[in-house]
């Protein structure tokens, strides 16, 4: 193996590291600061329901859309190394500056910023970065759409029941 490849794999558990405590502050700290869960209860809460995920949501494979972000013969050790630096040091300022953020969203970035600087906008799979793009916002409108039939759905059975 050669040290570069050594540095990559360090920095990737690094990554993964950082990404546990990213994605842990931005779900745990909304039910701790509520006051609706106590600390304890809330990594209880998320460590089940990470566990569980892994066995209820088998279709949606988020290695498998980051692995297709960049086209196949434009993924160097350079640019892999690139994509996983840049999603670290970007997790690490919205960790810092408490904005939340997606760390695979992240990553997918990292990589297509790296494979453009290294062969051009060729060198990306659009179809997948717009499809996730997409969703950054389509997401939190549907979420909101949902919230208001949930809450008119409610209010009306309190109402007539």
């Amino acid at each position: 193996m050669t040290p570069f490849l050594i540095v990559i794999i360090a920095l990737t558990l690094i990554f993964d590291y950082i990404n546990g405590f990213h994605d842990a502050a931005n779900s745990i700290a909304t039910v701790v600061s509520t006051k609706v869960l106590t600390p304890f209860q809330a990594v209880l809460w998320a460590a089940f329901f990470n566990f569980v995920a892994l066995y209820i949501f088998t279709d949606f494979n988020v290695a498998s859309t980051i692995s297709k972000t960049v086209h196949q013969e434009f993924i160097t050790l350079p640019v892999i190394f690139s994509g996983v630096l840049a999603a670290i040091l970007w997790n690490l300022v919205t960790w810092w500056y408490g904005i939340p953020s997606s760390s695979s969203h992240t990553l997918i970035g990292g990589f297509a910023g790296a494979a453009i600087a290294h062969a051009g906008f060729g060198s990306v799979n659009a179809d997948v970065v717009i499809k996730t793009a997409s969703f950054i916002f389509l997401a939190p409108l549907v979420g909101m759409i949902m919230a208001f039939i949930m809450s008119i759905w409610f209010l009306n059975s309190f109402r007539n029941g």
